[in-house]
């Protein structure tokens, strides 16, 4: 069994700053778990906490129901894969695999069974005689991971291994990355700061700002219900549009009133979550998906904007916007599909689905909570 949980974990260093602070978190055995956030938020130093590479200052951490708490990293049953790929240049790829199991005494026939059986699972049979500069980068990082693989640990974690690659590398690699989970059904912690990594290959997101745990869940239940401002834009390209606003009754409904002359109609399904607020400054937020060309219903309202710029991206196209007679709003991101008819200069009206609108206290930047998207409409 190798579940993992973090009760009250943290890690103060001697200055007395905190890598982590109050970590309680509960990993399944046979889960794929991405640690999300930007740099220095302690993502890596939580990672590094489970493999015992750093000491656990309070709290309790264990592995399979036994508290790993002052255990050696030897003695966890765990295989790390850092960003760099820290291969030996002298040695074979073959060699490289079987390194730690020769320093572990294992017999020599056992070693080769592993060795084959894990180049076999990540395409290296043919390479096995190379040594690593011989190899693109692709293939240093399988035989990285291919080196972890043959001990056949309880739990794999891996500390930002594609960010040396490049942008196509990276795409196979994720892929790869999610084959082998499924393969090897071990649990897998997944350490970056790349929201397409975290979006595409985990079951679950564990984000993490400052040290702390913010909000844990599936990938699209993260996407869909951010619980504060920094979620809501840390976790997609282009991020989350934030905008000031005020909320107005409006005879039995509520209005998002966005500058001087945009006013929204608030969704019926969300009046109830949103009245407690009503008359209130607030933080409007609609991501740039939820922004269209065309009404997504006949009677949707839109309000008209200035195209500042355009990045068309083939499937896509981000349109980036000032809206018009609104006050100092800032710019707006729309995603629009590769056909949209914008040109830079032009003035457009465009269309929000305001049912994935959200409302943030613009003070504390937590979400107001309403129905979640996924509930019935």
């Amino acid at each position: 069994m190798a579940s993992i949980e973090l009760r009250g974990v943290s890690k103060r260093y001697p200055n007395g700053l905190y890598g982590v602070r109050d970590i309680d978190l509960k990993i399944r055995d046979g889960e794929f778990v991405i640690f999300l956030g930007p740099s220095g938020c302690g993502k890596s130093t939580t990672l590094r906490l489970i493999a015992g590479l750093e000491s656990v200052t309070s709290g309790d951490l264990l592995i399979g129901d036994q508290s790993m708490v002052g255990v050696p990293p030897r003695d966890r049953d765990v295989a790390v894969v850092f960003q760099s790929y820290a291969l030996y240049p002298h040695m074979t790829v073959a060699a490289n695999m079987a390194f730690g199991l020769k320093m572990r005494k294992m017999p020599r026939r056992e070693i080769a069974t592993r060795v084959d059986r894990a180049a076999d699972l990540l395409g290296l049979s043919h390479l096995l005689t190379r040594k690593p500069a011989a190899l693109s980068g692709g293939q240093r990082q399988r035989v990285a991971l291919g080196r972890a693989i043959v001990r056949e640990p309880k739990v794999f974690l891996f500390d930002e291994p594609l960010s040396n690659l490049d942008a196509q590398l990276r795409a196979e690699m994720r892929l790869e990355l999610v084959k082998l989970h499924r393969r090897l059904g071990r649990t897998i912690i997944h350490v970056t700061h790349d929201q397409i990594e975290a979006m595409t290959m985990g079951d679950r997101i564990c984000i993490m700002r400052e040290g702390r745990l913010i909000q844990s869940g599936p990938p699209l239940e993260v996407y869909a219900n951010p619980v504060d401002t920094f979620v809501a834009r840390f976790l997609s390209s282009p991020p989350m549009n934030l905008l000031p606003a005020h909320l107005e009754v409006d005879g039995d409904g509520l209005t998002v009133k966005l500058g001087e002359a945009i006013r929204l109609a608030v969704p019926e399904r969300h009046v109830p979550a949103y009245r407690a607020v009503a008359g209130r400054p607030v933080t409007f937020g609609l991501r740039p998906e939820d922004i269209h060309e065309q009404p997504p219903a006949p009677t949707q309202q839109g309000f008209e904007v200035q195209v500042v710029a355009l990045e068309a991206l083939g499937a896509e196209t981000n349109l980036v916007a000032q809206p018009t007679a609104s006050g100092a709003l800032p710019e707006i991101t729309a995603r629009l599909g590769r056909q949209a008819r914008a040109r830079t200069g032009e003035t457009v009206t465009l269309y929000p689905d305001l049912l994935s609108m959200h409302l943030f206290d613009p003070e504390t930047g937590a979400v107001i909570p309403r129905p979640p998207l996924d509930a019935p409409r």
